[in-house]
């Protein structure tokens, strides 16, 4: 287990802490995180966010769940049971589509569910840590992590009060 610190800005609007994550970004302070209330539209361009790439695993699920249906109906129909079934030949696409439609979407669903829990590290946990409270009901929270030796925290309080930060508040995480 380890300790870390970290100084928290608490702000009351969203613009205010917009235009705050600018400043500070361009200050050269590397900004931890964000906790909001609500998603706020922007902020993961402000933040520096790259876009996620989970449409392009959701497109690879789909392609294996449909894949495997395909291949799953062909071989039991085509080759492992065939039987001819109002006069359709064995391998009828059309008749495949319906199944392979909710195979696509299965997979793409789960894969999706699972990989979204693994990128996000939500594993089960005994102890969630949390910064602040009242960033699940009002309050918009920046955090920054304090590097020993590296930081330095009064300017960095100053830096946050001065962009907007109704309080400024230290922390210590145990991961």
């Amino acid at each position: 287990m380890t300790n870390k610190k970290y100084i928290l800005g608490v702000y009351e609007d969203e613009d205010v802490l917009l235009h705050a994550i600018e400043n500070i970004r361009a200050a050269g302070t590397k900004i931890y995180t964000v906790f909001s209330p609500y998603p706020v539209h922007g902020i993961d361009d402000a933040l520096g966010i790259e876009r996620s790439r989970l449409p392009i695993a959701a497109f690879l699920y789909g392609l294996t769940g449909l894949s495997f249906a395909l291949w799953m109906q062909i071989y039991m129909l085509g080759f492992d049971w065939p039987m001819i079934i109002g006069g359709k030949p064995h391998i009828a696409l059309p008749a495949f589509i319906p199944v392979s439609f909710e195979l696509t979407v299965l997979f793409t669903a789960h894969g999706m569910v699972i990989t979204f829990l693994i990128i996000s590290g939500l594993y089960p946990k005994l102890k969630v840590p949390v910064m602040d409270v009242r960033s699940t009901d009002d309050k918009f929270i920046m955090a920054i992590e304090v590097k020993e030796g590296v930081t330095d925290v009064n300017k960095l309080n100053s830096l946050l009060r001065d962009n907007g930060a109704i309080e400024v508040n230290e922390k210590e995480v145990t991961k």
